[in-house]
């Protein structure tokens, strides 16, 4: 039995497996197919954070491979009202795989130590593996493959680009980050990447220009995250030069395509131009999370799709 709390827990090769599961579901969903892999599987969503995507993708996966779900949000008091070991030992009783978006990445691992169904990371300050996955399934959906591509991150070493550093590692893609010396990933979290995906060609610069002047994926999210409001107008003020608007863009190449994990407070990191641009295909990423995530959920549960 597996969980999936970081891509540190895949192998290339299990990555790979995913993706080529996510795009048969796709092409199939595609074709009108919905064969019901999960028929009367249960999923747990445990939401401590606010969610669109991840929360709508997952239960529209499951209705589609015949399962079911079941939402349970912050008021369920995880390690409140009770402590995460029994609340583990409660729910997989009821669950056959739980997808918990947590507010500390702690809480999702003491989850999964406890529970004796898959615990998949719907995101942690930490990490954001499901999103990684989707990214990765869409720049080889638009692009053709994923060994040589480049991907510029332009913007705060957050939770996504950790998890994308370390996908990045694992599948011959190579990463160029443009942050502010500030918001650079500090030692330990470089030295868990390395640790993790030790092939990780990473680099990082100051200048948005740079990075991005050979990058075929161009990447931005929020400068302030969940849970960073009260950093807004900082963030705002030190992160002015980071923004993706055409100036930026006129430094890659024409075919290089734009990403962004969503939700985009436009205007700040990206403008309107961009983002509604021929080179963005943030709606496409938007739409794989639910086939990406419906091929990590047949992995996980061992269905042959």
């Amino acid at each position: 039995m597996r969980h999936l709390l970081t891509l540190a827990d895949l192998t290339a090769a299990e990555i790979e497996r995913i993706l080529a599961i996510a795009d048969g579901l796709k092409q199939r969903y595609e074709q009108g197919l919905r064969e019901p892999l999960l028929a009367g599987r249960v999923m747990a969503l445990l939401f401590e954070k606010p969610s669109l995507r991840t929360r709508v993708s997952f239960e529209a996966g499951m209705v589609h491979l015949g399962g079911s779900s079941i939402f349970l949000g912050a008021d369920t008091g995880l390690g409140s009202r009770e402590t995460i070991p029994d609340f583990a030992r409660t729910l997989d009783k009821f669950a056959d795989i739980i997808v918990i978006r947590a507010n500390r990445h702690q809480s999702a691992v003491e989850l999964a130590a406890h529970s004796a169904c898959p615990v998949i990371n719907g995101l942690t300050d930490f990490g954001h593996p499901c999103q990684a996955l989707a990214d990765f399934f869409t720049v080889r959906e638009r692009l053709g493959k994923l060994s040589g591509q480049t991907i510029a991150w332009v913007g705060d070493a957050n939770n996504v680009a950790r998890s994308l550093a370390v996908g990045c590692g694992k599948l011959g893609v190579r990463m160029v980050m443009a942050t502010p010396e500030a918001y650079q990933f500090d030692e330990p979290s470089l030295a868990w990447i390395r640790q993790h995906s030790p092939n990780v060609d990473l680099s990082v610069t100051t200048d948005p220009v740079e990075a991005v002047r050979h990058a075929t994926v161009i990447y931005t999210d929020v400068w302030a995250s969940m849970g960073q409001e009260s950093e807004q107008a900082t963030r705002c003020r030190d992160f002015a030069a980071y923004q993706v608007n055409s100036a930026l863009m006129r430094h890659a190449s024409r075919d290089a395509v734009f990403m962004h994990c969503l939700p985009a407070h436009r205007g700040e990191e990206v403008t309107d131009e961009v983002i509604e641009g021929p080179q963005s295909i943030v709606f496409q990423q938007a739409a794989n999370r639910m086939h990406a995530q419906k091929g990590i959920v047949a992995w996980l549960l061992g269905v042959k799709a």
